[in-house]
C-alpha cells in the first residue's frame, strides 16, 4: 500500500512516515521543508504539484497545516491558502487519482469558544457533537477544511475521516500562565486527565483510521486520552479539580509531593474520546493512570514513539506551515 503523509517535516508527520514504514507500507512523504522522513519538497498550495505528488497512491494523510503558533506570523490569507485551499486541492486529486481512502489531521482547536464555558458553570463536556465557535483563524480553517472532507465525501464517496487531536508535543507550553505556574512535565501529565494525548496513540489512531476509512465512509473523532472523568464530575472538576483527581487517583498526591508537583485548581473543559474507542477500534494506552505508574517506577511517562521524536526545537521546520504539532 503506497500512503502519502502531508507534514513530513513536522513533529507528527514525520512519527507517521517512521511508523508506517516500519509497518512495510511505501511512504511518501511530501513537505515544504526538507527533512530526513520527506521524500518530495513542495506546496500543498501548487494543485499541479499535489496531483503529481498523489498520482498511484492508496491512501493520503493530511497532517500539513499552518499551525496556533503560525497565528502571529503569518496573516489569515496565508492560513486559508494552506489550511483551506490546500486540503481542497489533495482532496480533489485524491478523486481524480482514484485514492481510496483520506485521512485529514484536525485539531480540537477547532472547538474555539466552546471550549470556555461561562464563569460558575461546570466543566464543558467536549464531544464531537460540540458545535464549534471559532476563536482565530487557525480554529476557522481547520473547520472550513474538515467541511470540505465532507463535502468531498458525499459528493465523490472518498472515504473520508477526520481527526481532530488534543495537545501531543512536548514543546513548553504556549500560555504564560501555564510556564509560570507548573513545572513542564506537571502540567502535561495533568493535561493527560483532559486534553493531551501521547504521540505514540495519535499514530495509531491514524493507522486504525486508515484501515477502516472505507468501511465508515466520513467521521469526525476526537484523540484524545481517555479522561477518567464522567459527566457527574462536571460541576466538582470546575470548583475544585483536586478533591476529584484525588477520589480517583488516591496515589496521586505522594507522586506529586516527592516532585513538588500540584494539580489544576480547576478544570474547564474534558474531551471525550469515546466515539474513536467504539468506531475505530482504538485504545490510547498513554493517559494518566500509565503516567502516575511510570514516575512512580522513576520513569519519564511518555511513549517509545514520543521519546524518540522528543520537541521539536528551534529549527526551521518547526515554525514552517507544513508542520503540525
Amino acid at each position: 500500500m503506497r500512503i502519502v503523509v502531508t507534514g513530513s517535516a513536522g513533529h507528527l508527520g514525520e512519527a507517521l512516515v517512521r511508523v508506517l514504514r516500519d509497518e512495510g507500507l511505501d511512504v511518501v512523504g511530501l513537505d515544504l521543508h526538507d527533512s530526513t522522513y520527506t521524500t518530495v519538497v513542495g506546496s500543498i498550495t501548487d494543485c499541479d504539484f499535489v496531483r503529481r505528488c498523489v498520482e498511484g497512491a492508496d491512501g493520503i494523510v493530511h497532517a500539513a497545516a499552518l499551525h496556533k503558533p503560525n497565528v502571529g506570523s503569518h496573516g489569515r490569507r496565508a492560513f486559508v491558502d494552506t489550511n483551506v485551499a490546500g486540503t481542497l486541492h489533495l482532496l480533489e486529486a485524491a478523486v481524480e487519482v482514484g485514492v481510496g481512502r483520506f485521512v485529514f489531521t484536525s485539531t480540537t482547536s477547532a472547538f474555539g469558544r466552546a471550549l470556555t464555558p461561562a464563569p460558575g458553570v461546570p466543566a464543558a463536556w467536549i464531544t464531537e457533537d460540540v458545535t464549534p465557535v471559532a476563536r482565530n483563524i487557525y480554529g476557522a480553517t481547520k473547520t472550513a477544511a474538515e467541511e470540505l472532507c465532507e463535502l468531498v465525501h458525499r459528493d465523490h464517496g472518498l472515504p473520508c475521516l477526520v481527526l481532530r487531536t488534543s495537545r501531543f508535543f512536548r514543546e513548553t507550553d504556549d500560555r504564560d500562565e501555564g510556564r509560570a505556574a507548573y513545572d513542564d512535565l506537571n502540567l502535561k501529565v495533568n493535561e493527560l486527565l483532559h486534553r493531551r494525548v501521547d504521540l505514540e496513540d495519535v499514530v495509531s489512531a491514524h493507522r486504525l483510521a486508515l484501515q477502516r476509512a472505507p468501511a465508515i465512509g466520513f467521521g469526525r473523532y476526537i484523540v484524545s486520552s481517555t479522561t477518567p472523568f464522567t459527566r457527574d464530575d462536571l460541576p466538582d472538576l470546575r470548583a475544585d479539580a483536586p478533591a476529584v483527581v484525588r477520589r480517583l487517583f488516591p496515589d496521586y498526591e505522594a507522586v506529586y509531593a516527592d516532585r513538588g508537583w500540584s494539580m489544576f485548581p480547576s478544570i474547564e473543559r474534558v474531551y471525550v474520546n469515546a466515539r474513536a474507542r467504539s468506531e475505530l477500534g482504538w485504545t490510547p494506552r498513554y493517559d494518566f493512570r500509565h503516567a502516575l505508574g511510570r514516575l512512580q517506577a522513576g520513569e519519564a511517562p511518555w511513549s517509545p514513539v514520543a521519546a524518540a521524536m522528543g520537541a521539536m526545537g528551534d529549527d526551521a521546520a518547526s515554525t514552517g506551515p507544513y508542520t503540525t504539532c
